[in-house]
């Protein structure tokens, strides 16, 4: 029995923390700029020794950059703000409800508010003693999982009472995930007012180095492609399916083909109806949403293509979030059920 005077300790909770990439607080270039300064900041993000790189950081980009970026921003912002932290939120409220009470779901980001230090101290304040930490990347990639495991592992270095932790796997292959995948995509093409030649996945671009140094990146998305093609090819006939990687930034070779590159060739070769559909991103983002839906339009359409569209993401939609109930279900064995 606990003595009188003894101070009240939660404890022998189980935890849930959702990570996405990040976002800046505002679509202004003073906030763009601070997200960037982190996010490019990162050696796992940008692998060049940090005496050559920081001069190229603040003295050109973060210079020129936010600007830019901030106007990206603003064509996609809505009254939730960063649509990214509104989607990772909903997710975070929706897996919450499909797993009742038992469990304490949060969300955090990467760079940028809410940090993952500040929201793994809330959680072990609440009592949560075990911890699954999400990163809601598919794919691996030293760029995004590990990173999340770096600050992870940063956040666990200043805590004196640390929680057990247990990180979800990169489920690229995953049955869920491509079975998630399958019914989105079936849904919002069959929504569509025409009837598409081709899809075309999109994904992050890396740089092709990362691939070289033993980056799974690069194979993960050709399966994750591979087999959502298997499955595809039934529920979408006569629809060809390609790959390509967008987001390319500097004068690095990057992995290919680009995406901006085949929406060109393909419209100039005598496509002219095409979708994209970008499975590596589990939320709506400014890469889905200004780079693929509003400047893809554009370069299909200057080269000629006439039909455009950008399916959502699976984002907190029931799909998606069956799939997300499932993996985390499956990784809090033995802690909870």
């Amino acid at each position: 029995m606990l003595p009188s005077d003894h101070p009240s300790i939660a404890s022998g909770g189980i935890g849930v923390l959702l990570v996405n990439l990040g976002t800046p607080d505002a679509p202004t270039p003073a906030a763009v700029r601070r997200y960037l300064a982190e996010f490019l900041s990162d050696p796992r993000v940008v692998e060049i020794p940090a005496i050559a790189w920081k001069p190229i950081l603040h003295g050109i980009i973060l210079r020129t950059r936010p600007a830019k970026s901030a106007h990206a921003y603003a064509q996609v912002w809505t009254d939730k703000g960063s649509p990214l932290a509104a989607i990772t939120a909903g997710q975070a409220h929706k897996l919450q409800e499909r797993l009742g009470e038992g469990v304490t779901v949060d969300w955090a980001m990467r760079y940028g508010n809410p940090s993952i230090p500040s929201k793994l101290q809330a959680m072990k304040d609440g009592g949560c003693e075990r911890i699954l930490v999400a990163p809601l990347y598919p794919q691996f990639s030293a760029a995004t999982t590990s990173s999340v495991m770096d600050k992870l592992a940063d956040a666990l270095r200043a805590m004196r009472w640390q929680p057990a932790v247990r990180i979800l796997p990169a489920y690229y292959d995953d049955p869920a995930y491509i079975a998630a995948l399958e019914e989105d995509i079936v849904a919002q093409v069959a929504a569509l007012d025409f009837v598409p030649e081709v899809l075309l996945l999109s994904y992050h671009g890396m740089p092709e180095r990362t691939l070289h140094l033993g980056d799974p990146y690069h194979c993960h998305c050709r399966k994750t492609s591979r087999l959502l093609l298997e499955r595809l090819e039934a529920r979408l006939p006569g629809v060809r399916v390609e790959t390509s990687f967008q987001s390319r930034f500097g004068r690095a070779k990057w992995l290919e083909p680009a995406t901006e590159a085949v929406l060109a060739a393909e419209a100039a070769s005598g496509t002219r109806r095409l979708v994209v559909a970008a499975p590596g991103f589990s939320a709506d983002c400014v890469e889905t949403l200004e780079e693929l839906a509003i400047r893809g339009r554009e370069v299909f359409s200057e080269a000629g293509g006439e039909r455009y569209a950008t399916l959502a993401c699976l984002n907190d939609r029931g799909p998606g979030m069956a799939m997300l109930e499932a993996l985390v279900r499956r990784e809090l064995g033995g802690w909870w059920s």
